[in-house]
């Protein structure tokens, strides 16, 4: 069990720093796509034929494969708080040399509380439980507590897409961090199953052959891309130092319950065990307020020469944007323009 849970603990830190690198690429080739169309977080999918992006898509890809057989060895309660190393290395490192996403000391701070919960976390994580078929976790995922869990994420998930997100989603973060949020718990239910199943398969146990195994494979790919797609929006639209770790936080307490439902993970565990557990989360979640509480502002996207402010007002930039002239369109006065001016970027 030792053994099993050492090469989950490798494989989630792998995972982590190729993940955590995916997002600085990712959001690089976005940025590069966003300039000659529409933007991701505008609906637009011309971040497709940018190759940028594509690379960062493949370092994901590789992230996920060793996250997915991370989740054959150990316990989703071990694995997905590991997730905290990908907020190091993509905002406290990456973005901060790549992006010019600046980070503050007390955002340090949020980062090093991100790792000390974690690591209470993975301390007091509780033994993978021994699984024999992939109908024996067909049989957990069916029980009455895990149906209305699903069933409630499905309804949030349809009201934050088909409400939220179309009036909310370009100015509240937590429109489309939450529906990746939940939406990834369902996703590592489902690989989870997966990835027992390719186990058993490979050690002589044919589990190819049960209508299960493949429900639990479309369930997964759904929710896979409806969480690239909505991330995709998140990075586009959002600061990265602000969406690693919020997604984090929510991708983690989401995981983490639905694991405790399904394949009850916690049971048998001492009350302090469970309080430790508790107390590592409540770490990481002031951590990820830590951060949100240090973020810069992003600055205002430029399409063109000219963006019009208003149909009123428009503005010239020079060089590296930190010199601002106005485009004369109906004799307003320079007093008023420089009030403009003041108000819009404070």
């Amino acid at each position: 069990m030792y053994s099993s849970n050492l090469k989950g603990f490798i494989l989630a830190v792998v995972s982590s720093a190729f993940i955590g690198s995916s997002f600085i690429i990712k959001k690089k080739g976005l940025r590069k796509a966003g300039v000659n169309g529409p933007r991701a977080g505008s609906g637009g999918y011309g971040y497709l034929l940018e190759p940028l992006w594509w690379v960062g898509m493949v370092t994901m890809i590789v992230g996920e494969i060793a996250n997915f057989i991370a989740y054959i060895y150990a316990p989703a309660v071990l694995v997905t708080p590991l997730g905290a190393l990908s907020i190091i290395v993509s905002s406290a490192i990456l973005a901060h040399f790549l992006l010019k996403e600046k980070l503050q000391k007390m955002g340090m701070l949020g980062c090093l509380l991100c790792i000390v919960g974690s690591t209470i976390i993975v301390l007091h994580a509780p033994e993978e439980r021994s699984i024999n078929s992939v109908e024996e976790i067909w049989e957990l995922a069916t029980q009455p507590a895990f149906l209305l869990y699903t069933g409630s994420v499905l309804a949030v998930a349809l009201a934050l897409i088909l409400y939220c997100a179309p009036r909310y989603g370009q100015t509240n973060i937590m429109v489309y961090i939450g529906l990746c949020s939940i939406i990834g718990s369902l996703t590592v239910m489902s690989v989870k199953a997966i990835g027992i199943a390719i186990k058993l398969t490979l050690e002589g146990i044919n589990q190819a052959k049960y209508f299960q195994t493949w429900v639990f494979a479309m369930v997964a790919i759904t929710c896979i891309i409806t969480q690239l797609n909505y991330l995709n929006m998140a990075l586009d639209t959002f600061n990265t130092a602000v969406v690693s770790p919020i997604y984090y936080a929510g991708f983690t307490s989401f995981t983490i319950f639905a694991s405790a439902i399904m394949f009850k993970d916690y049971a048998g565990q001492s009350a302090s065990s469970i309080a430790s557990e508790l107390c590592g989360f409540i770490t990481v979640l002031s951590g990820t307020a830590v951060l949100h509480s240090t973020r810069d502002p992003d600055p205002p996207f430029i399409a063109d020469l000219y963006t019009p402010l208003s149909p009123k007002v428009s503005w010239y930039i020079q060089g590296n944007g930190e010199h601002w002239k106005q485009k004369d369109e109906d004799g307003l006065s320079p007093s008023f323009m420089t009030i403009i001016r003041q108000d819009y970027f404070k």
